[in-house]
């Protein structure tokens, strides 16, 4: 490809998403170059603090556990109180609790600020997503989800870089480098993003009930795409957790493991943007089918690896999966979600990957005891093979997506307009047409 040609492709994949968006993106950005705490949490407390693995575990268990209760509290809260104050309690808390653990001593006072760090941090992902998709057109959305993926691994990959030097310094200053960047974040939202919650008209409220979580659990095709996504992401998280432990067991050192989940990074990092391109406008059922079978299989063939290289060329297999089921299923999710229920459909979205971020080290562990590594690459085998078929079966009928009148978008209102604004004053704004995203299940 000529450089002209590369040129044009990466002007393409970053037009015509608003400004808001791209705010929304620095912020994300900016938040995960931070994310040092999450890296170097089990050395900081067996090497520098000398506590156990276990206490180790058990620290991570309860971060984890955070951010499985907030969840539905933080979607509920992206409805009622709006994308925008929903971001800036959960940073603001964030970058406050990350700063007060750098400083506890006490084993039990470490647990539960790490409990409460993890549910802060996982607060704020309901509100980006709502945020992401009220301000983006439907046929943006998997390109914009891609580009907020992106952003996410690129940081991580950096920061994930950064963390080992700044351990080597002082871990108290990883605490409140992160607390800052957490923080950064948080004025970036105040000053640069206006909420964006749609408003609801009085005929919209007469004609409309209220979506609460009930309503979320009585939506059995949702609540199946959520299982699913639970399935799925137990695969993925088996590459931090259940391929350290195999390669090790099979006398491969840290670094070796290293080397080959670098592909994973490097691989997002360059192939994200133009498999994006190339998948935007696809059949995400035939995607998501697709990219639950590379992630299942490509995890099984990890019991024929033998060398580095088989590992990594495994490790190529699931993060093409990787690369088609995160913008595909999150557009998916928004897709099948009421517009006045988003916070609530994505909490529950959200807590589906922080169940799994639970379950499958228990899971990995349990197996790779019992029955060896190879029982784990194989049940991954099923479950992707069980996550194809299930979306094979919920997707069939979907309809096709309305397309929203105008920009295609909710129109974003000033940042000195309430969510609760008048009828009359939205009318001013856009036509009432314009402000309505139905989808029909």
């Amino acid at each position: 490809m000529s450089l002209a040609a590369m040129r044009r492709a990466a002007r393409e994949s970053v037009s015509g998403l608003p400004r808001e968006f791209w705010w929304l993106w620095t912020s994300t950005l900016v938040n995960r170059l931070g994310a040092f705490v999450a890296t170097f949490m089990a050395l900081y407390l067996t090497l520098d603090r000398g506590y156990s693995a276990t206490y180790a575990g058990l620290v991570a268990a309860l971060h984890g556990l955070g951010g499985v209760i907030s969840s539905l509290g933080a979607g509920v809260m992206t409805d009622r109180l709006g994308r925008r104050p929903t971001l800036l309690i959960a940073q603001s808390s964030t970058a406050l609790s990350v700063a007060l653990l750098g400083f506890m001593k006490d084993p039990l006072a470490i647990a539960a600020v790490a409990f409460l760090v993890g549910m802060a941090s996982n607060a704020s992902r309901p509100a980006v997503q709502a945020m992401m998709a009220d301000i983006v057109r439907p046929e943006d959305r998997v390109r914009a989800f891609s580009l907020n993926y992106w952003a996410i691994n690129l940081g991580f990959a950096i920061s994930a870089m950064g963390a080992g030097f700044i351990a080597e310094f002082s871990y108290l200053a990883g605490f409140l480098i992160e607390a800052a960047m957490t923080m950064a974040c948080a004025i970036v939202v105040f000053a640069k993003l206006p909420e964006s919650r749609p408003v609801r008209t009085a005929l919209e409220k007469d004609a409309e009930p209220e979506v609460g979580l009930g309503t979320v659990l009585r939506d059995g095709r949702f609540m199946g795409v959520v299982g699913l996504s639970f399935l799925v992401a137990l695969i993925f998280q088996q590459g931090s957790v259940g391929l350290p432990v195999a390669m090790g067991e099979a006398g491969f050192t840290p670094a070796d493991y290293g080397m080959a989940i670098a592909v994973n990074g490097v691989l997002i990092v360059v192939l994200q943007i133009p498999v994006t391109r190339f998948i935007e406008h696809r059949d995400p059922q035939r995607l998501l089918i697709i990219s639950a079978l590379l992630a299942g299989y490509g995890f099984g063939l990890t019991a024929f690896a033998g060398s580095i290289g088989v590992f990594a060329l495994t490790v190529c297999v699931w993060t093409l999966a990787e690369i088609v089921n995160a913008p595909t299923q999150t557009g998916l999710v928004v897709r099948l979600s009421p517009l006045h229920g988003r916070g609530r459909y994505q909490g529950m979205y959200t807590m589906s990957w922080a169940v799994a971020a639970l379950v499958a080290p228990l899971m990995s562990g349990f197996v790779i005891d019992r029955f060896g590594a190879d029982w784990l690459w194989g049940i991954c085998a099923v479950i992707g093979t069980f996550a194809a078929l299930g979306y094979w079966t919920l997707m069939r009928g979907l309809p096709e997506e309305e397309t929203e009148v105008g920009a295609g978008a909710v129109p974003v209102a000033p940042a000195s307009r309430t969510a609760e604004g008048t009828a009359e004053e939205t009318a001013e704004e856009a036509p009432a047409a314009d402000a309505r995203a139905r989808v029909r299940r």
